[in-house]
């Protein structure tokens, strides 16, 4: 009679472990704030950008405007991305995953670490609170500010971030 390997092999290191960890303290936004951003100024004036970083969780719709990078091509992209947020006069750079605990806080971490590294007093980095969950679930006010809204997605449990 076989019997069962009792070992197993270890699990994969995180995507992010190839990385330096950001030296830079999470600092956040809030929804409220962000909100009345977008409901006081036009597009055509804005001098900041929402970055959702989802990729196979990019489901349920993003909060309008928003530009879609996701975390993992932030690392080696990160010096094209400011030149590129930079021209375009953004002075803040707001990014979210699901919660923005996790991937939202790292891409914050590291272009602020980036904005620092580069001396700029202009450009500010933010995470999102809540993330897109928070903003889904803070009610219709909310909502009306998502494209490709799908409350089906919301309703289900556990996409993390």
């Amino acid at each position: 009679m076989a019997t069962a390997d009792s070992t197993t092999a270890p699990a994969p290191a995180p995507w992010y472990a190839a990385y330096p960890a950001p030296k830079s303290e999470v600092v956040t936004i809030s929804r409220e704030e962000v909100l009345e951003m977008l409901k006081t100024t036009p597009l055509e004036k804005r001098d900041f950008v929402l970055v959702d970083l989802r990729r196979n969780d990019f489901e349920g719709g993003t909060i309008r405007g928003s530009i879609n990078l996701p975390a993992q091509s932030l690392p080696l992209t990160l010096p094209s991305v400011y030149a590129t947020f930079k021209a375009a006069g953004m002075r803040k750079v707001i990014f979210y995953c699901g919660s923005s605990t996790g991937r939202g806080s790292r891409a914050m971490g590291w272009l602020a670490d980036h904005i620092a590294e580069v001396g700029d007093k202009d450009m500010k980095s933010l995470a999102l609170a809540g993330g897109i969950k928070g903003w889904a679930a803070a009610g219709p006010e909310y909502v009306a500010w998502m494209d490709g809204y799908d409350a089906a997605v919301w309703e289900k449990a556990g996409t993390g971030c």
